[in-house]
């Protein structure tokens, strides 16, 4: 009977445990996917996503048809999948240092604005 009650106690301390998700992601579904909004550049050869607030970036790896460079300078709101970033190069790393330790595999990506505004 007591393991019954510490495998109850353990268990609804898990669901009172606070959420760790980022305020930024908009949505997540059943799939695991992310809904974020920033702007589009390039580093290193990458596409990256930056917020300012709070200050964060992401690598964008694009998927099917979708052309990330049409996107360049542009606030965007992307839909997708987070992973640990796919950059290896230590060379890169080294010089640059880790731009964006998050990649983002775009399953959608729109305008929110022609031009990104520098808060």
């Amino acid at each position: 009977m007591k393991k019954l009650w510490f495998a109850l106690l353990l268990s609804s301390s898990f669901l009172l445990a606070p959420d760790s998700s980022s305020s930024q992601d908009k949505s997540k579904d059943s799939k695991g996917e992310v809904t974020v909004q920033g702007c589009v550049s390039r580093s290193s050869g990458d596409y990256i996503l930056s917020q300012t607030d709070p200050v964060k970036t992401y690598e964008l790896q694009a998927t099917g048809k979708t052309k990330l460079g049409q996107y360049l300078g542009q606030q965007v709101e992307v839909t997708g999948r987070k992973s640990p970033s796919l950059s290896t190069s230590s060379d890169s790393m080294a010089k640059m240092g880790s731009p964006a330790p998050t990649t983002i595999t775009v399953t959608s990506i729109k305008t929110v604005a022609k031009e990104c505004t520098v808060r």
